[in-house]
Order: C-alpha cells, then sequence, then structure tokens
C-alpha cells in the first residue's frame, strides 16, 4: 500500500494501515526472555514481526509477540524443544518452519521451560559467525 510521504509512515503518531491488526507487545516478556539469555557478549534487541527479537551477533535467537515466545532451536534440537509442554512447531503461512517453535500457555510463565528453550537456542546460534554489517 503507497504511503503518500514517507514523514506518515509506520512510526508516524496515529498511523494504521486499514485490515491490519495492531500487534500488542509484552515489555515484561521481553524483559524475561532477555535475562533468560543471560546478557552474552553481541545481544542486541529489534522490533521486529510485530514483537521484539533478541538476536545474537545479527542472527535471531528468540522473539515474544502476543503473549507466546518464539526460540531459534535449529533442526536437530527442534524433536527435544517439542518435548517440553507448551510448544508447538512454527508455521508461516501454512508452512512449517524447520528450527523454530512457539512456547505459548501457562509454560510461558514457567522460568524453567523458558530459560531451557532460551539455552537451546543460544547453543545452536552461537554456532554462526558473526554477521557483517
Amino acid at each position: 500500500m503507497p504511503l503518500a510521504r514517507r514523514d506518515r509512515g509506520p512510526s508516524a503518531p496515529g498511523f494504521r494501515l486499514r485490515g491490519v491488526r495492531a500487534m500488542t507487545r509484552d515489555p515484561g516478556l521481553e524483559s524475561q526472555l532477555l535475562d533468560d539469555l543471560d546478557h552474552p557478549d553481541g545481544i542486541e534487541s529489534r522490533p521486529m514481526f510485530g514483537g521484539l527479537c533478541h538476536m545474537l551477533n545479527g542472527h535471531m535467537l528468540c522473539a515474544a509477540r502476543e503473549g507466546r515466545a518464539m526460540f531459534r532451536v535449529g533442526k536437530e534440537a527442534e524433536p527435544e524443544a517439542l518435548l517440553f509442554p507448551g510448544t508447538e512447531r512454527m508455521s508461516q503461512s501454512g508452512r512449517d518452519k524447520p528450527g523454530f517453535v512457539w512456547l505459548s500457555g501457562p509454560s510461558l510463565a514457567d522460568d524453567t521451560i523458558r530459560r531451557g528453550l532460551a539455552r537451546m537456542a543460544l547453543a545452536h546460534v552461537s554456532t554462526f559467525p558473526p554477521k557483517d554489517r
């Protein structure tokens, strides 16, 4: 949908595309996820996909969005991650996204489950070389 002027984009006050539902962010969950990552060097956070994404050296680790969290655990660790209660395979537009899982429901408040998935994501993403920017 073309915009009449650049200053009328998503960051402009009152901006809203017709028919697009605004995503709700959860600052508490965003902060919990960051704490679960134990703040290693190279962690940064960026608004992305309607939530806040935590990244390691430019690679997506996990994200908080609309009362659920996404973790990038890798294809090899996905079966183990799916054993945690409250997890499900991530799909986008009806297609599975291998190596990514969602955590939702009461399990989202369980520190042990959330931290376990965060550690799995860190173990996977820390094997990637830093992105050039």
